[in-house]
């Protein structure tokens, strides 16, 4: 089979290089929503390739739901409804029998009314049952795209990210977007601190800048394109809060050029060099490296890290020398 989609060539590639993972985890390396992860992996998978998709479950939890969903429910009276006085179903032949003139003559009938197989209740009208209202349903929110990839899987091609970003006007603008220029800057081996778009409290350290780091990228599989080059950066984040960060800690970290123009992560990961985890948690430390593949001539200033490309106020630079 030839995979024909670039979306589907990244998802398998990335699969191929972590080997079995959750399909949330594969959706987060990919900044994808799980769920289109989840229907292109069951797709792929009946397509004939070596993929196969489970699932893992708590075997009595679930039965303990279903336990729960089957339990027989109490019977409901409307307001106002005697439910001691049940009236007696009356006899079917008697009823037909006095509904019988009502019929034309020699033209048969439908019968107007069905046959109960409880008692007929002659009650107050039946009212509709009032559902419990639930939470309002809201849309699952997808990460938005942070690489931009074309070309064959396994190939540098594959793996750029030094398109630029997004226009400003497709950002999201649930919380302002510009505030005052609170820059904080340093240098490779500096812990700056900032803060989170939930009020956590970060330290983030650029620990190292790999560049060029070409024998990291080839042994670990890839191939990089004549007049290319890759670049390894080091971070870790440390929560000096009390709220978790729960997104991944170099989801918008990016490569700054003399012209002010960023360069994004390459969807890939380096065995030497393991990647960033989701999620960190209050008191701990998590330290990654994040891949970039950028032409070869190209000159890199600074990084800069960001909770969210339009939150400047946030943002952390180091200058690379």
């Amino acid at each position: 089979m030839v995979v024909t989609d670039p979306v589907d060539a990244r998802l398998l590639g990335v699969v191929a290089e972590m080997g079995r993972a959750a399909v949330h985890e594969v959706a987060a390396r990919l900044g994808m929503d799980p769920r289109e992860v989840a229907a292109r992996l069951v797709s792929l998978s009946g397509s004939g390739l070596p993929l196969l998709v489970g699932v893992e479950c708590d075997p009595n939890g679930l039965r303990g739901v279903l336990a729960r969903m089957n339990a027989p429910q109490a019977p409901y009276y409307p307001p106002g409804y005697p439910p001691q006085f049940p009236v007696a179903q009356p006899q079917p032949m008697a009823y037909q029998q006095q509904m019988a003139p009502m019929q034309p003559v020699q033209q048969p009938m439908p019968p107007q009314f069905p046959q109960h197989s409880g008692p007929i209740r002659t009650g107050p009208p039946s009212t509709p049952f009032p559902a419990a209202p639930g939470p309002a349903s809201t849309p699952f929110p997808a990460v938005p795209e942070p690489v931009s990839t074309w070309g064959p899987p396994q190939s540098s091609s594959w793996a750029r990210g030094d398109q630029q970003p997004p226009a400003a006007g497709s950002m999201d603008r649930t919380q302002p977007a510009v505030r005052a220029n609170q820059t904080r800057q340093g240098k490779v081996g500096t812990t700056l601190e900032t803060s989170g778009l939930e009020g956590e409290r970060l330290a983030i350290q650029l620990v190292e800048v790999v560049d060029p780091a070409d024998y990291l990228f080839t042994a670990a599989g890839y191939r990089l394109q004549p007049g290319e080059r890759s670049i390894v950066v080091h971070t870790e984040l440390t929560n000096r809060g009390a709220i978790p960060f729960s997104t991944l800690p170099d989801l918008y970290l990016v490569l700054l050029t003399p012209g002010g123009e960023t360069v994004s992560k390459a969807p890939v990961s380096l065995s030497s060099r393991p990647p960033h985890r989701i999620g960190v948690q209050p008191g701990e430390t998590a330290g990654g490296h994040t891949v970039y593949v950028v032409p070869e001539q190209l000159d890199v200033t600074s990084v800069r890290w960001s909770p969210r490309p339009d939150e400047e106020s946030l943002a952390l630079t180091w200058t690379v020398e």
